[in-house]
């Protein structure tokens, strides 16, 4: 996943003696480069791909996320070498066939890493009003290119991206308790509760004040 998008995920399948495990790993973009420069001779496509992708593992990726869960039930050990085995996952990953948009990422001028940068300004403001020309000029791009660079990288237009984000945020604010449908609507930056509330529940299928319902329904 080379780019901040929303999605919702669900376990489908788990028990007691077969548990589902995940885990989770921020990619650093400095060891990246430092690895692209080791490298040398990546595959150069200038064409976007979608900002999340899925494969098959080699087995050297596996046996190396193996040994970095391992190392977490020794605290001198994680300290010691986590470091080398995090180094040879990001040079795994950044070799694999589903680490196009990684290397895309690389290139400061490629139209992966203005999107990056667009994406960035859209989450650390999202409750303001933000013209989708302005983000285009952020990026440097024509808001006709911007516009289709952004939809093909997150499968989705800037002006929903800001929307799903506000949605989230508004959600996660009904089920912690404490705020109202309309409290929840101004806090992300809606200026009407009335269409905050009917777009609320075409993205979630249900209303606000139904999950606002089911979190003082809860049980702790």
């Amino acid at each position: 996943m080379s780019h901040a998008v929303a999605l919702e995920a669900a376990v489908i399948q788990a028990s007691p003696q077969q548990p589902y495990t995940a885990l989770a790993l921020h990619l650093d973009m400095s060891i990246l480069r430092s690895m692209a420069d080791e490298i040398g001779g990546l595959e150069e496509n200038s064409a976007a791909g979608h900002s999340v992708d899925a494969d098959v593992s080699d087995r050297a990726l596996i046996d190396a996320v193996s040994r970095l869960f391992r190392l977490s039930r020794d605290p001198v050990e994680a300290k010691a070498l986590a470091p080398l085995v995090l180094r040879e996952i990001h040079f795994r990953l950044l070799r694999a066939g589903h680490g196009r948009m990684l290397r895309q990422l690389l290139r400061q001028d490629s139209p992966a890493s203005r999107i990056s940068k667009a994406i960035a300004v859209l989450r650390s403001d999202f409750r303001e009003s933000i013209a989708v020309a302005d983000l285009a000029a952020f990026a440097g791009m024509s808001p006709s290119a911007f516009h289709e660079h952004f939809k093909a990288v997150t499968a989705t237009t800037p002006l929903q991206y800001q929307k799903d984000l506000r949605l989230l945020e508004a959600r996660q604010l009904l089920l912690s308790g404490g705020v109202s449908v309309a409290g929840a609507a101004y806090d992300v930056g809606y200026e009407s509760p009335t269409q905050f509330s009917r777009e609320f529940s075409r993205k979630f299928g249900a209303s606000p004040s139904d999950i606002k319902s089911r979190a003082g329904a809860v049980v702790v």
